[in-house]
């Protein structure tokens, strides 16, 4: 349910005084002498009366095509990744390195890709998305020219693992925060049908890249895939398209008041063990295959099957959040995430059918990528987007870095399946941990709603736009709001298990 701009005229509060996110529709509504928390200024009055007109679709479409065929030749290829670290742990390929340095490798390009976030969203400012893109194109193919060439690990250093995540990093900063510019209705499915372009390219390259390997060599399978993505992520800077102006998309690297929100630390958590779970799983279960016993093509097919999982489930993640709730199903999907990776992965996946089974749950697992931009934008609202992701991907560098070596670290030594239990465990516990950031993040939401005493239809409104509350309705239940705080820690624990669309 959305709000109707056009049935009141009373300006909506700010960030301090509601107790919410300024949102795109609620800006819409404030007059041209507020300021909201993202620095609104008179001269936006104009690009926020045309978000006011615009209507959801069109062109968009073509924009959520561009941007699933960006996700596919970046994160897509770098799922990929897994097939080429069991190769290099097996084959001694590359002078002077140690499993532990492949391991570092994969977490290394994932890590570099959310470092330079804040001088890509510079980039987007000052040169535009589309040259931002194409920049990223640059660097992503000459890493794989790059690639080809090494014998050594400080060359695959520089290459694999600095220049893809450099390339990567440029190309998804300027594709990540279009799709939800486009989308207010069916912004979780778009931005989820855009982001399952990496399942299907994890799930293309993992089969094509152990082909090439086995036929054609390693040197000339990088060089494939530098044409390959060079190519195609080329012809997308040439139908990408923003809508930064309209909605008044607001490009700062950083944003100190976003410091000061402690729902934003929240959803901060939810990434942070997300994303070490997910990179130890995408990066490991190709490893994991060969060391229970299994060949490298079956291993590949797990891989496979684990981005499969991705490519189909991230559409159908999209549509049960626009449905049943953003925050409730980047929740529960989480929390699936967990239970799989204690149960199916420990005692299915040493079975090939359990392990094939474990791996179609591969959407959960990485159930981050379609719900943080849709989630952000209810977190800190849409034109603080840019400048919330630009910090939040920069917090992720640490983990990202480290999570495969974590997870290399942590394996036993034996022979068989039993190898990888302690990184089973410990996976299972990054997500339950996540799962508790983002259902703490639900609680925070419900209690603000709550402490305004909001009817039902109100509460609806504040789902996705929640700042239209109006300055004289608060002050009517500021006193009740005030008792209210005597009782926050026992208003959190029970919104936890409040069942409501959120």
């Amino acid at each position: 349910m959305t709000l109707d701009l056009n049935s009141s005229t009373a300006p909506a509060p700010s960030r301090q005084d509601a107790g919410f996110p300024p949102s795109d529709q609620a800006r819409a509504a404030i007059g041209p002498e507020s300021k909201s928390l993202s620095g609104e200024s008179p001269e936006d009055s104009d690009a926020v009366q045309k978000e006011v007109e615009f209507k959801e679709g069109g062109y968009g479409w073509v924009v959520v095509f561009g941007v699933w065929l960006v996700n596919m030749h970046t994160w897509g290829l770098n799922s990929s990744y897994a097939i080429f670290l069991a190769y290099y742990l097996r084959s001694g390929t590359i002078i002077g390195a140690s499993p532990l340095f492949f391991a570092f490798i994969g977490g290394l390009s994932c890590s570099i890709a959310l470092l330079v976030s804040p001088l890509a969203t510079h980039s987007i400012k000052t040169l535009g998305t589309r040259i931002t893109l194409f920049i990223g194109v640059v660097f992503e193919a000459g890493s794989f020219i790059g690639a080809s060439f090494s014998t050594h690990a400080w060359q695959l250093l520089l290459s694999q693992g600095v220049c893809f995540g450099s390339g990567m990093g440029f190309c998804f900063t300027a594709t990540v925060g279009v799709v939800p510019q486009w989308f207010t209705k069916r912004r979780s499915f778009a931005n989820a049908l855009a982001t399952g372009g990496s399942g299907f390219g994890g799930l293309t390259y993992a089969l094509g890249a152990n082909a090439m390997i086995k036929h054609l060599g390693l040197e000339w399978a990088f060089r494939i895939l530098a044409i390959i993505c060079f190519v195609v992520n080329g012809c997308v800077c040439l139908i990408i398209k923003d809508r930064n102006k309209a909605v008044g998309a607001k490009h700062i690297a950083f944003h100190k008041d976003l410091f000061f929100q402690p729902e934003y630390w929240l959803f901060v958590g939810w990434g942070f063990f997300s994303i070490i779970g997910y990179i130890i799983v995408v990066f490991s279960i190709a490893d994991y295959a060969l060391q229970a016993g299994f060949t490298s093509d079956q291993a590949s097919l797990a891989s496979a099957m684990f981005n499969l999982s991705q490519a189909l489930g991230r559409p159908a993640i999209g549509l049960l959040s626009d449905r049943l709730g953003r925050l409730n199903v980047a929740g529960i999907g989480t929390l699936i995430a967990s239970v799989t990776a204690f149960f199916l992965w420990i005692f299915a996946g040493k079975y090939f059918a359990g392990l094939i089974i474990y791996a179609l749950f591969g959407a959960v697992a990485g159930i981050l990528w379609p719900c943080v931009g849709p989630v952000a934008a209810e977190v800190v609202g849409i034109q603080l987007l840019p400048a919330a992701l630009s910090v939040y991907w920069i917090i992720l560098v640490f983990p990202a870095t480290f999570a495969e070596v974590i997870g290399l670290s942590l394996k036993r030594e034996m022979i068989g399946a039993g190898v990888y239990l302690n990184v089973q465990v410990f996976t299972g516990f990054m997500f339950f941990a996540s799962f508790l950031s983002m259902w703490l993040l639900r609680s925070w939401k419900l209690r603000q709603m709550e402490s305004l005493s909001l009817d039902e239809k109100e509460q609806e409104a504040a789902i996705y736009n929640a700042a239209a509350i109006h300055p004289s309705e608060e002050r009517k239940r500021e006193s009740t709001s005030t008792r209210r705080q005597q009782n926050i820690v026992v208003s959190y624990i029970t919104n936890m298990f409040v069942m409501k669309r959120l």
